[in-house]
């Protein structure tokens, strides 16, 4: 047995110790004890805990890898998600004040990404653990909605109903409204025989709309998403904001972001988060490289009443980034690209006369990257805030505003 005292979390949120030596569900300041293998201590004894440390609210905390955090107080997480921002910021030489940090409550996570396996018995469903290829049932999740854990036994049915014995089943599964969309992969091939089986389980099993290994298999209703006042049938198993709440809270920083402007390009649109609601006072053109993703905005504001004109382009922005020529067209930019950023596209908008950038990041080392580009370009920082919708992970993103000096 060794003791080791914690000094700092690493960015996965494991305890880190000098050495350095890894131990995960431990919290800086903190003594533990443990067998250490390959420079991690996979089950460390607390003797000295940190005032920070909590009860974990979940059950299932101790064997399931979906949250790293639940034995950490909120203002801890909060406070270190804060310090995660700030330090990636000072790598790059920025030095900003972060306004606010919003964090989305228990049991709002409105996609999950469920694994399934048949036993002799009938399923489990769940969640791998930490570090593990061992799949854990999470029936009393405190992270996932209301709505997508009131249908667990129903996914675990369907595993039951599709599920081969060579390997794991994947569920996306999303929140819509009146029930869930359920997009499988890795199951049982689809013949005549199965087909029918799926379509008779389908109607009174509370999912709108299943779609198994790309084919839509039975739908009950319109598994829309509400974006402003637009109602948009995503295709299945889509990007989707995690959170009803950090989806408010992103809108709600764009919308301030932009401002007045009558004409803005949303870049990295998905399916229309930001497009919709923006649309309520500006023109908007959206720009996203899954063709699918732009049908269904299209085709959500056709349906919308009362917004300004919204067109579309399908268009890989890593490759063919917009130029200056194209940006002047617009007042303001929104831009959310994946977590490698979006360094083609910032190189341009650096280049345009573009005034006003909203700026949504979900990873903040990219971020500062992109954000040293622009401030070297002449814009300035008017305000950063973090927005936590991934409860109890290590996982962060950011909303923020660039406009350029006058």
């Amino acid at each position: 047995m060794v003791q080791l005292t914690i000094e700092r979390l690493g960015h996965q949120g494991d305890g880190i110790g000098q050495g350095p030596i890894y131990a995960a569900q431990t919290l800086p300041g903190e003594v533990v004890e443990g067998d250490i293998v390959d420079g991690r201590m996979s089950k460390p004894r607390i003797l000295t805990p940190s005032e920070d440390r909590v009860k974990a609210p979940c059950r299932h905390y101790s064997v399931c890898g979906g949250c790293s955090l639940q034995h950490a107080s909120d203002d801890f997480v909060s406070n270190w998600k804060r310090d995660v921002v700030v330090t990636a910021l000072k790598h790059q030489g920025i030095f900003a004040k972060i306004t606010a940090v919003h964090t989305s409550p228990p049991q709002s996570r409105r996609r999950a990404v469920f694994h399934g396996k048949r036993t002799k018995n009938g399923a489990h469903l769940g969640l791998f653990g930490r570090a593990s290829d061992i799949l854990h049932d999470i029936p009393s999740c405190k992270l996932m909605s209301a709505s997508i854990m009131s249908g667990f036994e129903t996914l675990r049915s369907l595993v039951v109903l599709g599920a081969t014995r060579r390997g794991h089943m994947t569920l996306t599964v999303t929140e819509v409204a009146g029930g869930l969309d359920v997009s499988v992969e890795n199951g049982k091939d689809l013949d005549l025989k199965f087909r029918s089986e799926l379509a008779s389980f389908v109607p009174n099993s509370g999912l709108i709309r299943l779609v198994w290994q790309g084919e839509v298999i039975a739908q009950n209703g319109l598994p829309y998403q509400l974006f402003g006042s637009a109602k948009v049938v995503p295709p299945a198993g889509a990007f989707l904001q995690a959170t009803s709440h950090g989806e408010a809270v992103l809108v709600d920083a764009m919308r301030r972001a932009v401002g007045d402007a009558k004409s803005v390009v949303d870049l990295f649109a998905g399916c229309g988060t930001f497009s919709m609601p923006l649309a309520q006072t500006a023109r908007v053109h959206a720009v996203e490289d899954v063709r699918e993703m732009m049908e269904a905005l299209a085709a959500g504001w056709r349906e919308a009443l009362g917004l300004k004109q919204v067109t579309t382009e399908t268009r890989d922005l890593f490759r063919r980034p917009l130029l200056p020529d194209e940006l002047a067209k617009f007042e303001a930019v929104v831009i959310d690209p994946p977590r490698a950023g979006a360094a083609a596209q910032i190189a341009e908008l650096a280049k345009s006369e573009i005034g006003v950038i909203g700026f949504v990041s979900c990873n903040p080392v990219t971020f500062a990257r992109d954000a040293r580009v622009l401030l070297d370009a002449g814009f300035v920082l008017d305000w950063l805030e973090v927005v936590d919708q991934f409860r109890w992970s290590s996982h962060v993103e950011v909303a923020a505003r660039f406009a350029r000096m006058s």
